[in-house]
């Protein structure tokens, strides 16, 4: 049965391309969303653009017909604009002034009217809103269509599997197809696994489990990793997921273009990420990449950025402060550069970035361009949509490498979350895909100081 959904101002900032995601049901717009659309389309970043390309999609419904009356859309729903019930009552508590509460009218009156016995049900990223709309007995659901699943979720890019004592010599050689390994159960019987492409595996051999070996899926076998013996600007693995992470890392564009690393803060995802970069272009220059852009996209990028004092570079610097903590933590910490003051170091520093070795960038400042031979890291990236993933990731042109970082546990911006956030959303739709080697790293994997790691447990 048709179900009739109302969409809030929110969903078509999230995703102006909502309207074809409801297959053959009815869609509502209220005279309000427009407005808040017509407040919106002048704004900077992201919000602004996608403020702008819903309002290009309703003129592209209206040019077709009368959008009062409806105009039938793709998979055979229809799309109208509703700008009656005005008069409906509402609990005194709720100002029909506000444009929340004006959605909330819509939504009743088409309640109240309905002779066709259709749900009504309110589409909003709005916590807050989905609440009040139970209150008076309105249907709310979140949009899901750019969420991620939860298997999807559960994936980490890696596991661990047996091997047969037998194979081990030969997997060291040159790898081992994928079809020897086998998991077990309690009862001690076997199971065939199932990998996906580029996932990691740790390798136990089923008579000496003491030993354990690191390996990662490669088309049809396993073979071991090429990098573990590196030294990326003189940092050493700590532990496993740290030499997955280098695996990754290390591995040129060519064979890994996209990164994805996903783990708590300490967990030495940025730290490693420059230290990689640092490695190929200053310490140990290959030619492969021309400079290493660093992106943050906190929320003050797209927002407030113009408020802050100074040109581009001015502007982001107090955003990019983590970054120059890690560098200076780099640069001090290499055995054949050690600094015998913080002004020696400080010159160090801006040595880098004079030579232009390293680039700062805001997320405003990347869309539309076309990035060549270039080692791109984007910190925090569970602060971006799903929309400036795509935005960030078709900008990759010859020779570049994209490197994914976050924490999809810590989001600073509304309306995303866990689920919505582009960086899980990045991580879902390239799981298994040749060109992505992903990752997630664990608590345990953490190398903060131990008041940190007990702060996080107590706290």
């Amino acid at each position: 049965m048709k179900k009739t959904y109302v969409l809030d101002t929110n969903i078509l900032i999230q995703s102006p391309h909502a309207f074809l995601n409801f297959e053959d049901n009815d869609i509502i717009i209220p005279f309000v969303v427009l407005e808040e659309l017509d407040g919106l389309k002048k704004s900077d970043g992201e919000k602004g653009s996608n403020a702008r390309e819903a309002v290009r999609k309703l003129e592209e419904f209206r040019i077709c017909g009368n959008i009062l009356d409806g105009i039938t859309i793709e998979d055979g729903g229809t799309l109208r604009v509703e700008k009656n019930y005005k008069d409906i009552p509402l609990p005194e508590d709720l100002s029909e002034d506000k444009s929340d509460n004006r959605i909330l009218q819509v939504c009743k009156g088409l309640k109240d009217n309905n002779t066709n016995g259709q749900e009504v049900i309110l589409v909003t990223k709005d916590i807050v809103l989905r609440l009040k709309a139970q209150v008076i007995g309105i249907q709310a659901e979140d949009f899901t269509t750019e969420q991620i699943t939860e298997d999807a979720a559960l994936y980490r890019g890696r596991t661990e599997v047996f091997i047969p004592q037998e194979s081990v010599k030969e997997f060291k050689k040159k790898g081992i197809p994928a079809t020897e390994l086998y998991t077990s159960d309690e009862l001690e019987n076997q199971y065939g696994v199932s990998l996906e492409e580029n996932e990691f595996v740790v390798l136990i051999p089923d008579q000496s489990a003491k030993k354990t070996l690191l390996g990662r899926k490669s088309g049809e076998k396993v073979v071991p990793l090429k990098y573990q013996k590196a030294q990326p600007y003189g940092v050493s693995p700590r532990n496993v997921g740290q030499y997955f992470m280098q695996e990754a890392l290390m591995a040129p564009a060519s064979e890994a273009p996209l990164v994805i690393v996903k783990g708590m803060a300490g967990t030495a995802k940025t730290f490693y990420s420059l230290a990689v970069g640092l490695e190929k272009i200053y310490n140990n220059p290959t030619g492969e990449y021309r400079r290493i852009i660093v992106c943050r996209p906190n929320a003050q990028f797209d927002d407030d950025i113009g408020f802050l004092p100074g040109d581009e570079k001015e502007k982001i610097a107090p955003l990019m402060r983590p970054i120059i903590d890690n560098l200076e933590q780099l640069l001090d910490s290499n055995e054949k550069e050690r600094y015998a003051d913080e002004v020696e170091l400080q010159g160090k520093i801006e040595e880098i970035f004079s030579r232009g070795i390293i680039q700062t960038e805001a997320l405003n400042y990347i869309r539309g361009r076309s990035i060549m031979q270039t080692y791109l890291i984007i910190d925090e990236a569970q602060n971006m949509t799903p929309n400036q993933v795509k935005g960030i990731i078709t900008r990759a042109g010859k020779g570049t490498k994209i490197v994914l970082i976050g924490d999809p546990n810590q989001i600073d911006k509304p309306f995303l979350d866990k689920w919505t956030n582009g960086l899980s959303y990045a991580a879902m739709c390239m799981q298994g895909s040749p060109l992505c080697w992903q990752l997630t790293l664990s608590a345990e994997e953490c190398e903060r100081s131990e008041l940190a790691m007990d702060a996080i447990q107590r706290l």
